[in-house]
């Protein structure tokens, strides 16, 4: 088992999900269509996994027409994040979404299927069993975040007290390893917490 999935996958609450099938019916990516088109012509395993399961949408009208809350919450979040851009968002719709909400290939779904909700960070949709879960997790990580922050100021304090240049590479390897674990959330702001 890797870490991500030590550290995340097996904890994450599966019985939190209402089988709703929402999060099936109208999907989006941090890539545009035209890019995983291209990465999957490149032989990417995930965008082609991704496009042999979901079709887009024609426009993000007729997502919206489908589940119009979804979709606004997904725009909102990603303007008030600096994000937008209507020309790079697609939304999609699962192949094999039956009319019960029930996968059509359940037990042979794809990875990405499987580890849905992926991240801590994936928007999900209003009243998702796992909204309160979901936020508890992004929880633990800015804190995580905020304690390895402070750690870098003790480094900091830490080096102006040393001379020896042994113990200050030691103290810059760490500082290292602290802001790599920073650098990993950066995407999710972790800057600013």
């Amino acid at each position: 088992m890797s870490v991500y999935e030590e550290n995340y996958l097996s904890k994450r609450p599966q019985e939190l999900c209402h089988m709703c099938g929402r999060c099936c019916r109208v999907v989006t990516t941090s890539k545009p269509y035209f890019e995983l088109l291209k990465l999957k012509a490149d032989g990417d395993v995930g965008a082609c996994e991704f496009l042999k399961i979901f079709k887009p949408f024609a426009s993000i009208d007729e997502a919206r027409a489908v589940d119009k809350e979804l979709v606004d919450n997904i725009v909102e979040k990603m303007i008030a994040d600096g994000n937008y851009d209507k020309d790079k968002l697609t939304f999609y719709t699962c192949k094999y979404l039956q009319k019960d909400n029930l996968c059509g290939i359940y037990e042979e779904r794809p990875d990405l299927c499987r580890h849905c909700p992926s991240t801590p960070w994936v928007i999900v949709p209003p009243g998702c069993g796992f909204e309160g879960w979901l936020f508890m997790e992004r929880e633990k990580i800015k804190a995580k975040i905020r304690k390895a922050k402070e750690d870098l100021l003790e480094m900091k304090v830490l080096k102006s007290k040393n001379q020896n240049e042994e113990t200050l590479k030691k103290i810059e390897a760490v500082e290292a390893k602290i802001q790599g674990t920073i650098d990993l959330y950066k995407k999710y702001g972790s800057y600013d917490w």
